[in-house]
């Protein structure tokens, strides 16, 4: 006769320190950030910043450097609220 075998059950972990994907945007120096970043501080999706950019329509527009796109910072900033 075989016997029943129960499921593992899941054990209580630790919660894990989150470490943010970048820094906050206070403290960001460089004249202008990547898509992703933007994307990230104005908590929207990249690709809906993407289609600002081909649109214009968005309430702030990149600048395209060697094909890629790139947001000034300080106008992310003025739109996302930051104060320096």
């Amino acid at each position: 006769m075989e016997t029943a075998t129960h499921a593992s059950i899941p054990t209580m972990q630790a919660p894990q320190h989150f470490t943010p994907p970048f820094p906050p945007l206070a403290l960001v120096t460089k004249p202008n950030l990547t898509t992703g970043e933007t994307a990230y501080y104005l908590n929207r999706a990249a690709q809906t910043l993407r289609g600002w950019a081909c649109l214009e329509n968005g309430p702030i527009r990149p600048i395209r450097i060697g094909g890629l796109l790139a947001w000034n910072t300080a106008t992310v900033k003025a739109l996302a609220g930051v104060t320096v």
